[in-house]
């Protein structure tokens, strides 16, 4: 379930045409990539001849293929970026970068929409922090695969691990989180910390850093400031990873830093008056709620 105010602004995101789609056929792609035997790829044709079904169906049909392996050459076709499970480093929670079509997908898909209409590239806005009141309430998941849905888009996008006391994306992104946020907001070495996704050309990920004793001041450096309008000059989209609201006071300064939040809920788990009171907090402190989303686990 997704809800929104009322639309503010207009957008004003350019159109990208794709620049690297896949001209081969369904059956190249899948041979090429070693998930189809190149004698099954023979059979396929031949019934196709016979039945005129399409190369997906026929190859359903001989259960040489599954639907997941036909997503998956459809996606190289239309240059939409999606992996390989058993290739790729990352978790298989960051379900947007391995399945393009499942309802799970179409929903994280609607929420993107949403957002580029309603806050990214809208009077400049490119940064926005994933809030919940609680624990276990879907915000990290939710964070990056967001943040592959807006790269797939061909948004230059950038994660940001702001949760500095249990941070998850660098598990989920499989990369190493020694060095990340913490490290730039202490003015040590910053070589390293924005890490480029290999398998998804416009993502990048700035994991939490090394765990620091100080994480509320670590956000209150005006270091921290100095790194938005850095990043905001090299980035689209702008998504923050936080800590529960109710742990700490985290998560409402990096909305700050953010200027806008989503709030994302968990069906039967999150509590309203938590809820209530934590977009009220940010509301005072001049945090612009963009929507909520309620996540059914």
């Amino acid at each position: 379930m997704i809800s929104w105010p009322e639309k503010r602004g207009k957008m004003n995101a350019p159109f990208k045409m794709p620049d690297d789609a896949d001209d081969r056929g369904i059956g190249a792609i899948l041979v090429d990539e070693g998930r189809l035997r190149p004698g099954d790829a023979e059979r396929i044709a031949r019934l196709q001849d016979r039945s005129g079904l399409s190369f997906g169906e026929a190859a359903k049909r001989l259960k040489v293929l599954s639907e997941e392996d036909i997503q998956y050459a459809l996606a190289r076709q239309f240059d939409h970026p999606c992996l390989m499970r058993e290739r790729s480093r990352l978790s298989r929670e960051v379900v947007a970068a391995f399945t393009p079509v499942t309802p799970e997908v179409e929903n994280l898909l609607a929420v993107r929409n949403q957002l580029m209409l309603r806050w990214f590239g809208v009077n400049g806005n490119r940064a926005l922090a994933v809030v919940s009141a609680g624990r276990g309430d879907g915000r990290s998941w939710t964070t990056a695969n967001l943040a592959v849905a807006f790269s797939q888009l061909g948004e230059r996008t950038l994660l940001i691990d702001g949760d500095l006391r249990r941070p998850r994306q660098h598990a989920l992104f499989g990369m190493d989180g020694g060095t990340g946020l913490t490290t730039l907001l202490a003015g040590r070495s910053a070589e390293g910390s924005i890490q480029h996704i290999p398998e998804l050309r416009n993502l990048s990920v700035l994991p939490s850093g090394a765990t620091a004793p100080n994480p509320q001041e670590l956000i209150a450096r005006p270091a921290f400031g100095r790194l938005m309008e850095d990043i905001k000059a090299r980035f689209d989209v702008i998504l923050f990873d936080t800590p529960a609201a109710s742990d700490c006071a985290d998560a409402q300064m990096l909305a700050v830093r953010a200027g806008a939040a989503l709030v994302v809920a968990c069906d039967r788990r999150s509590r309203i008056a938590q809820l209530q009171g934590m977009a009220g907090d940010m509301r005072e402190s001049g945090v612009h709620i963009v929507g909520s989303v309620i996540r059914a686990f």
